[in-house]
């Protein structure tokens, strides 16, 4: 039977690739780590690793062992940290993913609510996350609820949306555009480069198309997952990015928002896997509604 100790011995050798240096992270003797790893290679009656006088290097079993021992030995720490936390008292925990620009003003109110309503409840949040890793997270049980932009690939996957918002065109300060009033078509942009979100994600398939609808395919010279990395390349001069628009947006003084005349918008929904039955996740679905409408409220008022 493979134990956790035996994928904790291989996880140190893949990752040192040297029984020495593995050793010494492990604070163990070289000869009985060299001795688990060959248990654990006749368990699996697989050949993990390449050895040489001078190197080790993984076989495709063991690099595939690799990425999953680091999944494995990640879910066992959490599960002991959220087992802990119910001893402590609380009464349930919610693991919760957010979008990029969800994640800096619909986040908090959420939270905030959260404490309110479900105060024995912990949220652990995961903020500036694409789709796809959030959608994956879903269905691997590694989260349990996601508030992310639709579309998704999975039809184990349910959403309820909360919200539209229009793409705007970020640019840097001193872009001729940025000197202008009123919206400027994603045309203007044909020859500019361009920073954005990986292509996985639905905010891009949305730019590509609207791209495509003008007559051009975007000059992509930089990607980054994070709406905040999009801002400072951005304000560093390196091009232009379109993001979904918000007041809760990370301004900074070497940027400027400009709205698009193309009336394209993006939506943002909370996700949950198919049959989840749990009232936790029923009463943050409630929460979630609730706190884009107070935003909703709080911008009209503004």
């Amino acid at each position: 039977m493979v134990k956790l100790r035996h994928l904790r011995y291989f996880l140190a050798v893949a990752e040192e690739k040297h029984f020495g240096r593995a050793a010494d992270r492990l604070h163990m003797a070289q000869p009985p780590l060299s001795s688990q790893i060959k248990q654990l290679e006749a368990e699996l009656d697989t050949l993990l690793l390449e050895r040489t006088t001078r190197k080790v290097e993984l076989t495709e079993a063991g690099a595939l062992l690799m990425q999953r021992a680091r999944q494995i030995l990640a879910d066992v720490e959490a599960t002991k940290h959220d087992v802990a936390e119910i001893g402590r008292g609380a009464a349930g925990i919610l693991r919760v993913g957010f979008a990029g620009t969800a994640t800096y003003r619909l986040m908090p109110e959420i939270v905030r609510l959260a404490r309110a309503r479900m105060p024995l409840v912990r949220l652990q949040v995961a903020g500036e996350k694409l789709t796809p890793q959030m959608e994956e997270a879903l269905l691997e049980n590694r989260l349990d609820v996601a508030i992310l932009r639709p579309p998704v690939q999975s039809g184990e996957i349910s959403i309820d949306e909360i919200q539209q918002t229009r793409l705007v065109a970020v640019l840097p300060q001193h872009h001729e555009l940025a000197q202008e009033t009123g919206p400027v078509s994603i045309r203007a942009f044909a020859k500019e480069d361009i920073v954005g979100y990986p292509r996985s994600s639905s905010v891009f398939s949305v730019m590509a198309e609207m791209a495509r609808q003008a007559g051009f395919r975007p000059r992509i010279v930089q990607e980054a997952t994070e709406t905040s990395t999009l801002i400072a390349l951005v304000g560093a001069g390196l091009g232009v990015t379109f993001v979904p628009g918000s007041q809760s947006l990370p301004l900074s003084a070497s940027i400027v928002v400009r709205p698009l005349e193309e009336e394209v918008s993006v939506g943002l929904g909370t996700a949950w896997k198919t049959g989840n039955t749990s009232p936790l996740l029923s009463s943050f679905i409630e929460l979630a509604r609730e706190a884009t409408k107070n935003l909703e409220n709080q911008n009209n008022q503004s």
